[in-house]
């Protein structure tokens, strides 16, 4: 008798290659589905996640074809049927393969361990992980009414709160909750980006206890993400911290989803298979019918939209906290119309009095520019030219620190030209200010101003570019809530999150770009990004009254700016909602992208028009599917906004739908005709092609 046993097995693959499904083994021994095994693909030796085990040989191909496992990595329980349910899901709605999905969502390290190096690891793991909760401090009326409304519901709820409101202390309050009903049980609370990680995590060590606590997130080395993934699994660990892909976290006793400003574009992969880790939170929580917190000053219109009253269609259920803790106000806006300044000024009189004002009495500023760099560009004013990027469609942009041209897509990074490559003019200038600029012209401006101890203005700047080494940000943040620093410059990554208790007056210097973008997100970024910034300003109570947020702007009556004035995030959401619906964009609508890449554009363009002509024609020839032609719009491909990047060439093409399911559909069918328009000798200069599903960018 046979002692074989045939499995069904998931491993990673691309989506756009033909190996996508799981595949049949041969196993000698005795496994379960969810269990991790090590399995010949090719010449190779991977690893694979089981995800069934069949009753017999797999029909559709000979026995003796079927190759045997090679090993089992039997100390770990198996994946639970939620998590691959989770990672099903992920697959089939985010157009990507199983096996990719899943692979991806275990720690790199895992993938290399044989059974014995992984014994050992388990070995190493603390499993006494004693929870000591703290108590907090006192709530306020606001949130012990939010924390009854959760615990009385089921969710999703989205918590709706000003700035300074005490979300956070909201979040610690329900894990405390679900740990005194539940010693067992697990919770995720995840943040937008990396830098937000340090913060949280130590608030959430000091109130349960760090060896309740693991983080997850990408700045993490292989050995520590490996680490905590393990406790997580084992339920050994029962709070998890991260940034999105802790979404995937294996976690049999979650019963509590946090998601942090949820409305962050940061939750949105965009590289593999591009999902959001808040759409996967909400459809996770569900699974393991775990509670579903969503947060922001400022939801997502998605969000927003879905927590409207149940009448109206709303599934969500929104929770309210619009005052500051304590006796804090929100800061006074105020805005400056550039209009009136000197031409080309960079900073108005206004506000460069004020700044001068707070610095002589010791309180902090915070400058938001969001564009790093000295200069977006050099130019030559003889002959035009400027510092374009050979290998892509943008300029490099000048650091004036390192005297370099640098492409911030494709990093080709080349020494200042003593004089223009075109004509030999010396003379070459730069044109438009980054955060390095911004920070020099500051120093310029306010070398005359003391501080209340006599000493000069001390400035610092934050950007992808101080931030470079290990450890750099925490400690420039440190510098800043110690008050060694008297005026923070910026970009975005300063405004997000952060507790800076000393800063009374926040100022964006140029906002207005993001008023006439081609994409239609972009006002509702900008707004979040004003509001989050302004939320820095006057978060201790004692300088609430008299804290700022200053706004530099060509356009001073724009609707955004009204909205912002008045702190009124409801009566900008209504003002976008109105005009997404006159023009049947998300969330009324659905989209998703595909995406060509190609040496050429016009192949990626012909291989993009070629598969929306072979859909259209194989939708309408089928009866079961002609009426998702008429359901679903299929535009023409187009190049995209940043058309080349390294030398490739990228088109795309939109498809929108007033439904997912219809949306759904003809994606299912367009992945067979891609792989069919693929092989065709006419489209050999195509290098992939991808599909992305509520894409953020367009």
């Amino acid at each position: 008798m046979s002692t074989h046993h045939w499995i069904d097995v998931a491993v990673q693959t691309p989506a756009h290659s033909q190996v996508g499904g799981l595949l049949s083994y041969r196993s000698p021994f005795l496994v379960q589905a969810g269990q991790l095994v090590r399995v010949p693909f090719g010449k190779r030796d991977v690893l694979g996640v089981v995800w069934a085990v069949l009753d017999s040989a797999p029909s559709n191909m000979p026995a003796s074809a079927v190759r045997d496992v090679l090993g089992v990595l039997d100390g770990l329980a198996p994946l639970d049927p939620n998590w691959r349910q989770l990672v099903q899901f992920s697959a089939q709605y985010y157009q990507r393969s199983l096996g990719e999905v899943a692979l991806s969502a275990l720690p790199p390290q895992l993938r290399d361990l044989t059974h014995e190096q992984l014994a050992r690891r388990l070995k190493k793991q603390n499993t006494e992980r004693a929870v000591q909760t703290t108590p907090g401090p006192a709530l306020s009326d606001e949130q012990r009414h939010v924390l009854d409304q959760m615990a009385a519901g089921t969710g999703p709820f989205l918590l709706f709160g000003s700035t300074g409101s005490g979300k956070t202390e909201v979040y610690l309050q329900a894990v405390a909750r679900m740990l005194a009903a539940d010693p067992q049980a697990q919770a995720l609370l995840m943040v937008p980006e990396i830098n937000l990680t340090p913060q949280l995590e130590e608030r959430v060590q000091a109130r349960f206890g760090a060896d309740a606590v693991v983080s997850m997130h990408s700045g993490m080395t292989p050995a520590q993400r490996l680490k905590g993934w393990l406790a997580a699994h084992a339920g050994h660990a029962r709070i998890v911290l991260g940034t999105r892909m802790a979404i995937f976290a294996s976690m049999p006793n979650l019963k509590l989803i946090v998601v942090d400003e949820e409305h962050d574009p940061s939750y949105k992969q965009q590289e593999g298979a591009r999902y959001s880790a808040r759409d996967l939170a909400v459809y996770r929580g569900r699974l393991q019918n775990a509670p579903v917190l969503l947060a922001s000053a400022t939801p997502s219109l998605e969000s927003w939209h879905l927590s409207r009253p149940a009448e109206e269609g709303g599934r969500y259920l929104r929770l309210h906290m619009p005052s500051r803790i304590g006796t804090g106000q929100l800061p006074k806006v105020r805005r400056v119309d550039m209009t009136k300044q000197a031409r080309h000024a960079v900073l108005s009189t206004q506000l460069v009095a004020a700044l001068q004002e707070r610095v002589e009495r010791g309180e902090q500023c915070m400058l938001l520019l969001n564009r790093r760099g000295y200069a977006p560009v050099l130019h030559c004013a003889d002959c035009g030219w400027k510092s374009e990027c050979k290998h892509c469609s943008a300029f490099r942009v000048f650091h004036k620190i390192d005297r370099t041209l640098r492409c911030h897509h494709c990093g080709l990074t080349e020494r200042v030209p003593r004089a223009c490559p075109e004509c030999g003019n010396a003379d070459i200038a730069p044109i438009g200010r980054g955060t390095e600029q911004l920070e020099e012209h500051l120093g310029e401006l306010l070398a005359h101003v003391k501080r209340p101890d006599g000493g000069p203005v001390r400035i610092a700047r934050i950007d992808a570019d101080t931030t470079r080494l290990k450890g750099a940000l925490e400690s420039q943040l440190a510098s800043v809530h110690s008050g060694e620093v008297d005026i923070l410059v910026g970009t975005q990554m300063i405004a997000k999150g952060h507790d800076f208790r000393r800063i009374t007056l926040v100022a964006a210097v140029n906002p207005d770009t993001a008023l006439f973008s081609s994409d239609f997100r972009a006002p509702e970024r900008l707004f979040a990004l004003l509001m989050q910034a302004a939320g820095r300003a006057g978060r201790d109570a004692a300088q609430s009254a008299t804290s700022e947020m200053w706004v530099q702007t060509f356009h001073p009556q724009h609707a955004l700016f009204e909205a912002l004035k008045k702190h009124d995030y409801p009566a900008f959401a209504a003002s976008e909602l109105a005009e997404r619906t006159a023009a049947d964009l998300p969330p009324i609508s659905h989209q998703a992208l595909l995406r060509a890449d190609a040496r050429t554009q016009e192949a990626a363009q012909a291989l993009l028009n070629a598969a929306r002509e072979a859909l259209e024609l194989q939708l309408s020839a089928d009866p079961a599917t002609a009426d998702l032609v008429m359901q679903v719009s299929l535009y023409p491909a187009v190049p995209m906004s940043m058309q080349r990047v390294a030398d490739v060439e990228r088109a795309q093409m939109l498809l929108e739908s007033p439904t997912r399911m219809g949306l759904q559909k003809v994606l299912w069918h367009l992945h067979g005709v891609l792989h069919q328009v693929r092989s065709q000798p006419e489209h050999k200069g195509v290098i992939r092609w991808l599909v992305d599903v509520d894409p953020q960018a367009i």
